[in-house]
């Protein structure tokens, strides 16, 4: 296991490997309780087979839960990637809101992400993929200019990557106190990549939140409508192309975008907010109360929600 993935699963495997072999009884004639005993004292290799059966069987959910988790821990301290994975969805489809899942769940996902990372950089430290990953830890740590010469060094080998010019651009513009020429340079990066990736919606959103700030409006249409064109469940495009042609008063032409958003993002209180001003100005005011009402009652329930987190953070 790599230094990186120091986790809770390091932690349960301590003193497994001090303890005497134990003859394992055949698998398929082994029961569920006599394997997970042989997991909990280490003995994996020879219990996977049962543990895994148990947690797709009928039998009690604890018990399920039980094999399940030994499972997973069995797989992270042995490396078995496969099993692990197998074991995760099953216990997110079976348990999918249980606290104990969901808390091994997150420290399983993190080994293994940690665990690849580590392969890549070991394996390929040229490659394009490992010059990605290194220059998003870079951008995690805010060191912009070190993690823009990892994206430079990858065009220099393959200028027509798909995704570097979109994450150049997302990098100046991620900046703090971005200038006008980071952002002219960032539409210039994003305009680059959709000469290579013509589908690639996320630039064409971007390039219409810069247009729409800067209040150009026309743009902006093109952008966000595009973006949403490229992609039907893009609830944030919709938001920006109806919002945008409300700036240019094309109510009517507005409300189609606007549905869409708030039914994608139901509990988006711009979106039902700008919806019934939509549907206001064209005299749906019907309609447009039934939106307005909708908006008041998300904010109300923000509201309820942030006192709430505020009363349980007081001391008593």
């Amino acid at each position: 296991m790599s230094g990186a993935a120091c986790s809770v699963f390091a932690f349960m495997a301590v003193g497994q490997a001090a303890r005497a072999p134990v003859p394992a009884a055949r698998p398929e004639a082994m029961s569920s309780e006599k394997a997970m005993e042989l997991a909990e004292q280490g003995h994996c290799k020879e219990a996977m087979r049962t543990l895994k059966r148990t947690l797709a069987s009928g039998v009690d959910a604890e018990q399920r839960k039980r094999a399940g988790l030994l499972g997973v821990r069995c797989a992270m301290t042995t490396g078995d990637r496969a099993s692990a994975e197998e074991l995760l969805q099953l216990l997110g489809r079976t348990f999918p809101r249980d606290p104990e899942v969901l808390y091994v769940t997150v420290h399983a996902y993190s080994d293994l992400s940690a665990r690849a990372a580590q392969e890549l950089a070991v394996g390929a430290p040229e490659s394009v993929e490992a010059r990605k990953l290194n220059a998003e830890s870079l951008e995690l740590q805010g060191k912009w200019d070190d993690a823009a010469k990892q994206y430079e060094e990858v065009l220099k080998k393959t200028p027509d990557a798909r995704g570097i010019h979109f994450r150049m651009g997302r990098l100046l513009l991620s900046k703090p106190g971005g200038s006008e020429d980071e952002i002219a340079r960032a539409k210039k990066e994003f305009a680059e990549e959709l000469a290579i990736d013509p589908r690639n919606a996320a630039a064409e959103y971007i390039l219409g939140e810069i247009a729409r700030q800067a209040s150009d409006w026309t743009e902006a249409i093109a952008r966000f409508s595009s973006a949403a064109k490229l992609d039907a469940n893009f609830g944030d495009a919709f938001m920006g192309w109806g919002a945008a042609l409300i700036a240019e008063r094309k109510f009517e032409e507005a409300v189609g975008p606007l549905q869409r958003a708030a039914t994608l993002q139901p509990g988006n209180t711009a979106a039902h907010y700008n919806l019934g001003l939509a549907l206001m100005r064209i005299g749906k005011k019907e309609e447009a109360d039934k939106e307005f009402a909708v908006q008041k009652k998300l904010l109300a329930e923000q509201e309820a929600a942030k006192n709430a987190l505020v009363e349980g953070n007081r001391p008593q």
